[in-house]
């Protein structure tokens, strides 16, 4: 697959891994961040001379950080974003979700299509058969070239089998990829991921997997589109591109199946997100905060999951349980659901889509707390203190622990509602 979206960005008739080539991204995707954007637009214009960018219907901003700004200094950074877009033409979403999702709601999910960003969670857009990568800093060449150098990465195929298990859900799969190839296993390459699992997986756990490819150390993540994937994207794809699949005879880097038949729920310990471990080797352990959001797992199915848990019981005192949706649109639709409803009346904390508490820009712990987390790091200082720590789970565990004020297991409280 990323031979063929690569081939036809960069105008060949085929490509290959090692190749060095010059690929026009389809899009060109950011968020309006201190350092990034604001240094894209100025450097463009002072040091490369570029007054307008090449086809400003490819490039597309997002105000999804600092939202609300809490300082003048970070409403300057956005009212930077604004004029740069409304001078160049370029669309400036603001306060409509956190960017990666929204891009996928907004139809720069096109199956087929070229993406690039400075934010490697931009992969997520992967799971719509769309070849998405950060470049970091070197965004900035799309914003002064029509075209990105770059080396073809070769291709590491992981076939997912099994069913999963009550409980289980597309971040514990994710997680265990993890642990069973290594968090540098697929180093600068692209990943293509198939098999039984991916296929009964939801468009949404498939953003959850694709979106968290640099902990393996890939590029990028992609899925072959089937019907789930061309029934989102029919009327919102902005690019009228034929969708691409794999050859039956396609040479990989390699092949890896992976059963996750026995797969529980999992863990993922501080101070790194390549510390999984299973769920029940940390069952007790005392937390303070949990957070329910984040590009990686604040959709629809990780609040019904939550709510599931947290339908007819409350938040245990002193426990902040902040929940976030991952976009407006699921938001609403969470609303109409009466999912929202059930959360707050448990006690959570209910806040408009924003990046801003997977970063810890708000919503901060103090020395010594502990969180559970379906944001997508739990380095040091990820969401606070230096010497606070961040254990990485599903949406269920979190609500789970919510309830119990220590790391818990959802699985009875599922079962418990399903009965």
């Amino acid at each position: 697959m990323t031979e063929k979206i690569l081939a036809r960005a960069s105008g060949q008739a085929f490509v290959r891994p090692g190749d060095e080539i010059e690929a026009r991204p389809d899009f060109v995707i950011s968020y309006d961040f201190p350092g990034y954007t604001d240094v894209f637009f100025r450097e463009a214009r002072e040091e490369f001379g570029v007054e307008k960018v090449d086809g400003p219907e490819r490039f597309v901003l997002f105000i999804d950080h600092m939202i609300p700004a809490a300082t003048p200094k970070e409403e300057e950074l956005h009212k930077i974003t604004r004029t740069w877009g409304a001078a160049q033409g370029v669309p400036v979403h603001e306060r409509s979700g956190i960017g990666h999702q929204v891009s996928a709601e907004l139809g720069y999910a096109t199956p087929g299509a070229f993406v690039v960003h400075f934010d490697g969670h931009v992969s997520q857009l992967g799971a719509f058969g769309t070849y998405a990568f950060g470049a970091r800093k070197g965004v900035l060449e799309a914003y002064v070239s029509p075209t990105l150098a770059m080396t073809v990465p070769p291709t590491v195929k992981i076939v997912i089998t099994g069913t999963l298990q009550a409980g289980v859900m597309a971040r514990d799969v994710f997680h265990h990829l993890v642990r069973v190839l290594g968090p540098s296993s697929c180093a600068f390459k692209a990943v293509e991921l198939a098999g039984p699992v991916i296929d009964a997986m939801s468009i949404e756990g498939r953003q959850t997997v694709c979106g968290q490819a640099m902990f393996l150390g890939a590029n990028t993540m992609l899925i072959a589109p089937d019907a789930k994937t061309l029934e989102y994207t029919k009327g919102r794809a902005k690019l009228d591109l034929a969708p691409v699949h794999p050859d039956a005879d396609a040479v990989y880097e390699r092949v890896v199946t992976i059963d996750v038949s026995d797969l529980a729920p999992i863990v993922v310990i501080p101070p790194s997100p390549a510390n999984t471990r299973d769920l029940t080797e940390h069952l007790g352990v005392e937390v303070h905060s949990g957070y329910l959001g984040s590009c990686a797992s604040g959709r629809l199915e990780d609040l019904r999951a939550a709510a599931q848990v947290l339908r007819g019981r409350k938040i245990k005192p002193g426990f902040q349980l902040h929940v976030v949706p991952t976009s407006q649109a699921i938001m609403a639709q969470a609303a109409r659901e009466g999912l929202l409803e059930c959360l707050v009346e448990a006690g959570a904390f209910l806040s408009s889509p924003t990046c801003d508490y997977c970063y810890g820009r708000i919503g901060t712990m103090a020395d010594g707390q502990r969180a559970v987390s379906t944001g997508t790091l739990n380095t040091p200082g990820r969401m606070g203190s230096v010497d606070s720590e961040i254990f990485i789970c599903n949406a269920a565990v979190v609500a789970a622990s919510a309830v119990e004020g220590r790391i818990a297991d959802p699985r009875p409280y599922l079962a418990g509602a399903a009965a």
